[in-house]
């Protein structure tokens, strides 16, 4: 999700099922998962650092999949909805720890599991 920054500043659209050959995803290893979010951070604060007020409030950004526009809204919305969709992924990562009955990290404060902060 840290790609969704520099995405939705400095490109119109993202096509979340592009054609066939098109930006067909590859699962990297953990050490490029780590390099991949690292330059997600470096070019979001810099997408960040370039843009302005006013081009994020009239400027819209749309969403597709398979070439279909399923969302054309202002680059701020969209921004907004980005880091709050950041926490949705955050509560399915619980849940997920719980089934696999492992202890959860502290994520917005202590966890019943942490307890450092006890």
């Amino acid at each position: 999700m840290p790609s969704w920054i520099s995405f939705i500043i400095d490109k119109d659209s993202i096509d979340l099922n592009p054609p066939a050959g098109k930006g067909q995803y590859q699962q990297p290893s953990v050490e490029g998962l780590v390099q991949a979010l690292d330059k997600a951070v470096v070019e979001g604060r810099a997408s960040l650092s370039r843009t302005t007020d006013d081009f994020l409030l009239t400027t819209n950004w749309k969403l597709l999949v398979s070439g279909k526009v399923v969302s054309d809204a202002p680059r701020h919305a969209v921004l907004t909805d980005t880091f709050s969709h950041l926490a949705h992924h955050r509560g399915q990562l619980t849940v997920y720890l719980r089934l696999l009955e492992q202890k959860v990290p502290a994520i917005y404060g202590p966890s019943a599991d942490d307890q450092r902060f006890a």
